[in-house]
């Protein structure tokens, strides 16, 4: 049981994964306050409001239904999402791209780890050159039959 759980916690995966959750937390509390400190006044200027929070808010009796600070929820999810694709995801896509082109035309970057996929392919390589024939070329080479 302890051995399953020694694999598991030193997994890569587990690791990168609690990474990401510490970065996406300061992030988080970033993008909160830019919305909070930045966003939140100057809408809430333009409502006549201390905020979008109390800005665009109804009452029905003693309920208080807060269009605003929904639109505020709205307005992080959104600068998440925006930042998270153009800073994380796209730029990743395009070195997977580019690696792929390299690869596709049998190059490997000299400065970029090698993968298992570059050591398995020259290996295959390598077990095909030793299991072909000798090829003999020029004037004295016996004729193939």
């Amino acid at each position: 049981m302890l051995k399953g759980f020694k694999e598991f916690i030193l997994r890569g995966n587990v690791i990168d994964l609690a990474v990401a959750v510490v970065i996406g937390a300061a992030f988080t509390a970033v993008v909160t306050s830019i919305v909070t400190n930045l966003f939140n006044p100057l809408i809430g200027a333009i409502a006549m409001s201390d905020s979008l929070n109390n800005a665009l808010t109804l009452t029905i009796g003693e309920a208080h239904l807060k269009f605003g600070a929904v639109l505020v929820s709205v307005i992080n999810f959104l600068i998440v999402a925006v930042v998270v694709y153009f800073a994380f995801v796209l730029p990743m896509n395009l070195v997977k791209q580019r690696a792929e082109r390299l690869r596709k035309k049998g190059v490997v970057e000299p400065d970029k780890p090698v993968t298992d996929l570059d050591l398995l392919t020259e290996i295959r390589d390598l077990l095909a050159a030793q299991q072909s024939p000798p090829q003999s070329a020029g004037k004295h080479a016996d004729p193939l039959p």
